[in-house]
């Protein structure tokens, strides 16, 4: 299976880079603009300067940045030290293992948004069209 999709690499890489940040992205929409069921499933947002509304601006627009692939390696860089502090203010404080402290998300997100970091847009990404128009 390997030989067979390890020719592919870069569009799935691509195409889970896209659909993580925009589902990332929901997580920032629901805190900033209610939408989604808001903070408490009634519609409620994150009001300025509260941890929460910095949270909200930080997965919005992370989240789309790393889907459009713009400045991808320092959006998911940034949001994914937002998981790891969200991990340990929130749940870390509940038991050690992800499981049972419910930090499943933050963890995933976290090392998620890390290896993106670490790779950048490659496909289909804003950065590579810029990119390519200043080697012109």
């Amino acid at each position: 299976m390997e030989r067979f999709l390890g020719v592919y690499w870069e569009y799935l890489y691509a195409l889970m880079r896209i659909f993580v940040g925009l589902v990332f992205s929901c997580n920032g929409a629901r805190k900033l603009f209610g939408v989604f069921g808001g903070l408490d499933g009634a519609g409620a947002v994150a009001q300025f300067p509260a941890q929460y509304w910095f949270a909200g601006v930080i997965e919005f627009f992370g989240g789309v940045l790393v889907a459009i692939g713009l400045f991808t390696g320092y959006a998911a860089f940034i949001v994914s030290g937002e998981m790891a502090v969200a991990y340990f203010q929130n749940h870390f404080p509940k038991g050690f293992w992800p499981i049972m402290n419910t930090g499943e998300r933050a963890v995933f997100y976290c090392f998620t948004f890390l290896f993106i970091s670490s790779r950048g847009a490659v496909r289909w990404g804003l950065d590579n069209f810029f990119n390519s128009r200043g080697k012109m």
